[in-house]
């Protein structure tokens, strides 16, 4: 069998707080790991930064978190889905993209806040802009300021060598500096790429029985520019 490993295909690990490097944003990750741990006495957090910053890793993160350690918890990827929560059993809800709802899902959201908040869960969330700039009703948008708010910014670059050593480390193999040096010339430059093609570098050299060398990234970066420039049968 003719092996296919395009960066498509590329499974990004689970998001946690363990394969998640803070850089700048230690402080907003301490305070969502201990509301998602502990609860109280905050009723509510909001992540707001740049696509691919990481706010939805965090919420995920958070949640998972949440639930091992015996919360009920739930994400929801879209505001839209805010309806299919019952704050009687979920005490922790992760909403991302707040800022996107429409009218009917941002008054589902105020309801939410103040129903967890009347029995001591939290609603956390993430949005593109701050509390102030959000284009929401008053009454959600006051609420989602209420309590914690984080602006997550991108990993800066001298950090990306120290995440990329991490999750290679958590899946069991070593990257060399002049390898790790030449992906970050060579590939996509942001941390969700840059973790998706080190998962598939790291099964296409298994498969390979070879280490992840700079020429087995070039040759496999080189293949992909061809996969991607082909046009499909």
């Amino acid at each position: 069998m003719t092996e296919q490993l395009t960066f498509e295909l590329a499974e990004a690990p689970t998001p946690s707080f363990a394969n998640f490097v803070a850089g700048r944003n230690a402080e907003a990750v301490n305070a969502l790991a201990r509301i998602a741990r502990e609860g109280a006495p905050d009723s509510g957090l909001l992540l707001w930064g740049a696509p691919g910053s990481g706010k939805t890793h965090l919420l995920k993160a958070a949640v998972t978190l949440a639930i091992e350690s015996g919360r009920d918890a739930r994400f929801i990827d879209d505001p839209s889905g805010v309806g299919e929560v019952s704050p009687a059993q979920d005490r922790f809800v992760a909403v991302d993209n707040v800022d996107r709802a429409d009218t009917a899902a941002q008054g589902r959201l105020f309801t939410l806040y103040n129903a967890l908040a009347a029995r001591g869960g939290q609603l956390v969330a993430s949005a593109g802009a701050p509390p102030a700039l959000m284009e929401l009703r008053e009454d959600p948008r006051t609420r989602l300021g209420w309590g914690l708010v984080f602006e997550i910014v991108p990993l800066a670059d001298d950090d990306k060598p120290e995440a990329l050593a991490a999750f290679a480390q958590a899946r069991g193999f070593r990257l060399a500096p002049d390898a790790m040096g030449y992906l970050l010339a060579h590939g996509r430059r942001d941390m969700a790429s840059l973790v998706q093609t080190l998962t598939a570098l790291d099964r296409h050299s298994l498969a390979l029985q070879r280490p992840i060398t700079v020429p087995l990234i070039r040759a496999w970066l080189q293949r992909e520019m061809v996969l991607r420039s082909t046009p499909p049968d």
